[in-house]
């Protein structure tokens, strides 16, 4: 069925469609299954779980499974039925699921990491398991032979991943693969079978990078941080450009891009979920000027003792204006505004001159933002029937509905409560 396009209310909000409880630890992945009223959870009580609805309209685990440690990542491929549970210990345990969802067996154990696993993907036309870790590296291995194939390691521990990447034609695949880190660095790689090499590295977070998305249409990669900010890097060849959203008061930690209606969903640790429209033209973020002097009134920042000995004058401390970027002191920058334009959602210091020139029609919102109601530490969407499952420490996980607030769903076997 193709899907329907519906207007964007501002008023609208996403709908709790199910809570689901059972849990005794801090649930690290949740995935809906497609097109079935089931959801599949991954815990750090070490169990994985398969939920399905009930005629009562209630979630009971149709699959209860304990692991030898506690589960940190997980992947599931619909067509294979086929899961990838990552774990504390290091090792992906895979299994096959029925036709069902009412068994589960076990398949083969990879020992990918020698530290917790952070994040997975698999690739069924190469069979490879690809997989990122805290013991700072990047993994893939064979899913027929169960054997390593190739490793690279980073700096600092490997958080989250976007592998495989369709080509520019969009048809096939390359071996790329996008991995973030602990340092707020995201390296691009291409991996060969017993080898990769780096293509380039994206430096622009100022806190490590928790969740990454890939669209493969536009060729723009997402990236969220605890920085609080996600970032829009334009792969596609504009020359490196990036655009910079700031609305969440936590760290960002999931991101989804609907490629249909250009709108980039994110969720943050606080509960907060926000729905950002990219189907605008926005402008991107100016870079930070350095200076040894207020560029607005001249006065002398603290480290530059020459002028503050020539004036005979104290210095100011320095700051930056976020729409032009210059470094002003406080007294030429004492006001604050949002510009959603450039991606700030809430307000900012901005210099005076700025200020002024800053309209109102110019502070209208360019996204919407609502509670989830809970700590948000793993999201994923079903993009095709427009819902979200959201999990977090609190144990719970919650089914949403987004058509309100993204516009566009198939028909769907969930059911308001």
């Amino acid at each position: 069925m193709a899907a329907e396009i519906h207007s964007r209310p501002q008023s609208s909000r996403p709908v709790l469609l199910s809570k689901v409880e059972g849990h005794q630890d801090v649930v690290s992945a949740a995935l809906l299954i497609p097109k079935e009223d089931g959801v599949i959870t991954a815990s750090e009580d070490r169990t994985i779980r398969v939920w399905l609805k009930r005629d009562s309209g209630q979630y009971w685990p149709s699959i209860y499974h304990t692991m030898s440690s506690p589960c940190s990542a997980m992947a599931y491929h619909h067509d294979s039925r086929r899961i990838f549970v990552g774990q504390d210990n290091g090792a992906i345990m895979e299994f096959h699921i029925s036709e069902d969802f009412n068994k589960m067996n076990f398949v083969k154990t990879y020992p990918a990491h020698q530290n917790r696993v952070s994040a997975i993907t698999f690739c069924l036309t190469s069979e490879w398991v690809i997989s990122t870790g805290h013991d700072k590296c990047i993994s893939w291995m064979c899913t027929r032979s169960g054997s390593m194939l190739g490793r690279h390691y980073f700096t600092s521990w490997a958080s989250c991943l976007q592998y495989p990447l369709k080509n520019e034609t969009g048809t096939g695949r390359t071996r790329h693969a996008f991995v973030g880190d602990y340092s707020g660095q995201i390296t691009l790689l291409k991996l060969e079978q017993n080898t990769c090499s780096v293509i380039t590295t994206l430096k622009g977070h100022e806190g490590s990078i928790t969740s990454l998305w890939w669209d493969p249409v536009q060729r723009l990669l997402f990236s969220g941080a605890s920085d609080h900010s996600i970032i829009m890097w334009d792969i596609g060849g504009r020359k490196g450009r990036t655009l910079l959203l700031q609305g969440h008061h936590d760290k960002v930690q999931a991101i989804c891009y609907i490629q249909l209606t250009r709108q980039l969903v994110s969720c943050s640790a606080d509960g907060g979920i926000a729905v950002w429209n990219m189907d605008i033209s926005r402008e991107e973020a100016p870079q930070w000027l350095e200076s040894d002097s207020c560029q607005k009134c001249e006065q002398p920042f603290f480290w530059n003792i020459k002028q503050m000995w020539d004036t005979k004058t104290i210095g100011l401390r320095q700051h930056h204006c976020r729409k032009c970027g210059q470094a002003v002191c406080g007294k030429c920058s004492t006001k604050r505004s949002s510009y959603p334009i450039m991606g700030f959602e809430f307000q900012v210091r901005v210099c005076d001159s700025c200020f002024e020139s800053i309209k109102d029609e110019d502070r209208t919102s360019l996204a919407t933002f609502h509670e989830g109601k809970h700590n948000i530490s793993h999201m994923s969407m079903d993009i095709s029937r427009g819902l979200m499952v959201t999990c977090g420490s609190d144990r719970i996980v919650k089914i949403w509905d987004m058509t309100p607030v993204v516009g566009c769903s198939l028909a769907t076997g969930f059911s308001s409560r």
